[in-house]
């Protein structure tokens, strides 16, 4: 393969300078993400509701979501129901997350919830290959209190449990849900990045249309799943 555009080409003592510079803004973004987790620490609370979900066994109440943890993370997943392939972006994304008992080190677990029937959802996650833990928000309004409710798009969210009760600490969507990823990290180490049209690049550099890069839904069942059909 010939590259029509790529980097300068500069001796080794011009590259290290040109690191050693970059490294002086990698380092303050950093300290600046040091800084953002400090305060968020600090953010205030809200107390919820009792929420019930339905699980793979049958209904449990969000407390129970927990699994004894004190600290919850939940990934709402886009929903339409009745389709064969929900939202690709949130079928990537959560594929990547194969290995999370460091969680429980944190006092802490990372789960799924869905607006659609939990029928489905379990149905859905075996096509893909997912491994996270799947909750259906269903028959509650618990969804759409945190921003993520059908017809609302995705989001992450963060619960503290005391006893029975459990209070909402953080939340994002968009891409304030790209901190969590590792793809998008990896990814924009290499010298094209992302290569999506909406990029800061220079001249000449592969670009193509925003999430056309992206694996789809159909994708990830071809990879992970035990049943792509």
């Amino acid at each position: 393969m010939t590259l029509s555009a790529k980097p300068p080409v500069a001796d080794p003592q011009t590259w290290r300078a040109a690191l050693d510079e970059l490294r002086i803004r990698e380092k303050a973004a950093t300290r600046e993400l040091d800084a953002i987790a400090a305060a968020r620490r600090r953010l205030p609370m809200v107390e919820l509701p009792k929420y019930v979900l339905i699980g793979e066994d049958g209904p449990v109440c969000l407390a129970e979501v927990f699994d004894g943890h004190s600290q919850l993370i939940t990934y709402h997943h886009m929903w339409s129901d009745g389709a064969q392939w929900q939202c690709g972006g949130c079928t990537g994304f959560t594929s990547q997350f194969t290995r999370l008992e460091f969680l429980d080190s944190y006092d802490a677990r990372f789960v799924i919830v869905t607006n659609g029937p939990i029928e489905e959802a379990l149905a859905y996650k075996k096509r893909v290959g997912n491994k996270m833990t799947w909750y259906s928000s269903s028959e509650s309004t618990f969804g759409a209190d945190v921003d993520a409710g059908p017809g609302e798009g995705f989001g992450v969210n963060v619960f503290l449990r005391d006893g029975d009760t459990v209070y909402r600490t953080w939340h994002t969507n968009g891409r304030g849900t790209e901190q969590l990823s590792h793809s998008f990290a990896l990814i924009d180490l290499l010298p094209f990045g992302r290569q999506e049209e909406w990029l800061d690049s220079p001249d000449g550099w592969p670009s193509r249309p925003t999430y056309s890069g992206w694996l789809d839904s159909p994708d990830i069942a071809r990879i992970y799943g035990e049943d792509p059909q």
